[in-house]
C-alpha cells in the first residue's frame, strides 16, 4: 500500500509517494528527496543530528513518521539561507567557530533556530547565547 503525502518543503510544494508507511522524516529527507543536511547520528531521538523544523517547531527527524505529516510545511538545513545570505545562526556559527566535526552541526543549528523562534529564549542575548 501507498500513499500520497503533500508537504511543503523549505518553501516548495512536494507531493511524496511513500511505499512504506513506516518511512521516517529523516529517511525521506535523504534517501527520497536527497535532502542529506540532516543526519542519521543515534537513530533514536537523543542527538539531535536529525533535527528540522516542523511548522516552525524541532523535531528529530528519526522519531517522526512521514505518514503523520500530510500537509507540514518543513524546514531542513538546506532551507535556511536565502541564496548567498545565510540564515543569521549559521553566520554566528561560522563566525564564532562553532563547529567542530561538521556532522552534527546542522542538528545544532536548526535546534538553535527552533529554540529561537518557539521563544525559549526570550529576548536575553545571554540565553539564547
Amino acid at each position: 500500500m501507498s500513499l500520497a503525502l503533500t508537504l511543503r518543503i523549505n518553501g516548495q510544494a512536494r507531493v511524496v509517494e511513500l511505499d512504506d508507511l513506516r518511512t521516517t522524516l529523516l529517511d525521506l529527507l535523504r534517501e527520497g528527496l536527497g535532502l542529506t543536511g540532516a543526519k542519521k547520528g543515534c537513530d533514536r531521538g537523543q542527538c539531535g543530528a536529525c533535527t528540522v523544523l516542523v511548522d516552525g517547531r524541532r523535531i528529530n527527524a528519526c522519531l517522526a513518521l512521514a505518514a503523520s505529516l500530510d500537509g507540514a510545511e518543513i524546514t531542513t538545513i538546506e532551507g535556511l539561507a536565502h541564496g548567498e545570505r545565510l540564515h543569521p545562526v549559521q553566520a554566528a556559527f561560522l563566525a564564532h567557530d562553532g563547529l567542530q566535526c561538521g556532522f552534527c552541526t546542522p542538528g545544532q543549528i536548526m535546534s538553535a533556530v527552533g529554540l529561537i523562534a518557539e521563544g525559549h529564549g526570550g529576548d536575553d542575548p545571554e540565553r539564547i547565547r
